[in-house]
């Protein structure tokens, strides 16, 4: 048996709220809490933590929108906003911001559940992405300082540069630690040293 899907709507109106409500419990098994205020929406998300969050606005500014889209915690968990009007700037500053869905026109029952979907599809894909990219930043900052501990090696004692990387992973081997700890040990003392 699978989880239930956590839902949070973030909507002002009740009657409008209880619709959504109504829609969502048509398309699906839902666990769905409804917020109201916005006021400390950052905290009610986290103390939630659902696994998306839907915001409903007729009219959003600009720093409302982003203040809601940051509270929501776009970065953790998919966001759809729906919007009644919007221009280049708001949908810029909604996409900059995480959100994974941006919806102008409101929110309709009949398209809620295909945008769920879309929405917590791009948010994976997407989070995905920076997972890999955030792997590949420190694999190249590893190998950066790497390439720094051999070449201190290399400089200090003549030796070539497979005979450098040998004396860190013997070193490395000797302590019980990584290639990189030694490697960057090295590093930070040459540097205090210079």
């Amino acid at each position: 048996m699978s989880k239930k899907l956590s839902i949070i709507i973030v909507e002002k109106d009740r009657e409008r709220a209880m619709q959504i409500v109504d829609s969502l419990s048509l398309s699906g098994d839902y666990e769905i809490s409804v917020i109201a205020e916005e006021s400390g929406l950052a905290r009610r998300v986290a103390s939630l933590s659902p696994d998306i969050v839907l915001i409903d606005m007729t009219n959003p500014s600009r720093d409302t929108l982003e203040e809601l889209a940051i509270a929501s915690g776009p970065m953790e968990r998919p966001v759809a906003m729906f919007v009644d009007q919007s221009d280049d700037t708001l949908t810029k500053a909604a996409i900059e911001a995480g959100v994974s869905a941006y919806v102008v026109d409101g929110m309709r029952a009949d398209r809620l559940k295909p945008i769920l979907d879309a929405a917590i599809t791009r948010f994976h894909m997407f989070h995905r992405m920076r997972t890999e990219l955030e792997a590949t930043k420190q694999a190249l900052e590893e190998r950066k300082t790497l390439d720094r501990a051999k070449g201190i090696l290399m400089k200090a004692r003549g030796l070539s540069e497979d005979e450098a990387y040998a004396l860190l992973r013997k070193a490395a081997m000797d302590q019980g630690k990584k290639v990189i700890e030694v490697a960057q040990a090295l590093v930070t003392t040459a540097g205090l040293l210079s």
